[in-house]
């Protein structure tokens, strides 16, 4: 077996209430990422063999919908502003009811890697997505753990990203319908009602931001290396 397709002896998706969704496939590679993308009718494939996608409405970030949740953990710790962008604990449960029901008999699609190629610092993720394609990007932006440490990864933060959910700016505590929200005591991040996959990594980048110098005594910097 490669490393494609491993689901983790420790991982339930139960327990994140994602129970009844029609499928979810794990850590699929980027032939079958881009595959199920272009048989879905997502995406195409360039002239040079890139896989070109439509992001919708959003063709960027959205900084004035970005928040974060103000709890015990984060009231006196962070900068809150117009930058950092309060969200009460219940507004964000209620969002996460709203997107794991929204996935229910859908197709996800689960990717697990990390942040941080420190030990010390190293962050495991489990990226949840509705679109083939969104996962394709958390493949290409994040590190990839080897065959061996994807059959027991065990996941510190998850991110749940559903772009076709739209927030309801009245009951939700968001300022529209799109939406991208940080909680720190649940190491959760929800992302709905943009295609912009640019919110996924920048949601891992502002948990760094506070978790390196605030717990780590260690300045972090927005920095990236490749390794073909």
């Amino acid at each position: 077996m490669n490393e494609f397709g491993i689901r983790p002896e420790t991982a339930n998706l139960k327990e994140l209430g994602l129970g009844n969704v029609a499928n979810a496939f794990w850590n699929l590679s980027p032939a079958e990422l881009v595959e199920e993308t272009i048989l879905k009718g997502m995406g195409v494939l360039a002239d040079n063999g890139a896989l070109a996608i439509d992001t919708g409405e959003f063709t960027g970030r959205s900084p004035k919908d970005r928040f974060i949740v103000c709890d015990e953990k984060t009231e006196e710790a962070v900068w809150w502003g117009d930058i950092n962008i309060k969200m009460t604990p219940d507004h964000f449960d209620k969002l996460y009811d709203k997107v794991t029901s929204y996935l229910q008999q859908r197709d996800v699609y689960v990717r697990d890697a990390y942040a941080c190629a420190d030990e010390n610092y190293r962050l495991n993720l489990r990226v949840i997505t509705e679109f083939p394609w969104s996962n394709q990007f958390a493949y290409n932006m994040f590190l990839r753990p080897e065959m061996e440490e994807l059959k027991n990864f065990d996941a510190e933060w998850t991110i749940l990203c559903a772009p076709g959910l739209y927030a309801n700016p009245e009951t939700d505590g968001t300022r529209q319908h799109n939406f991208a929200s940080i909680n720190f005591t649940k190491k959760m991040i929800l992302i709905g009602g943009t295609g912009y996959t640019g919110e996924i990594k920048k949601g891992i980048f502002s948990v760094l931001n506070f978790i390196l110098p605030h717990e780590k005594d260690t300045l972090s910097m927005h920095c990236s290396a490749k390794h073909w």
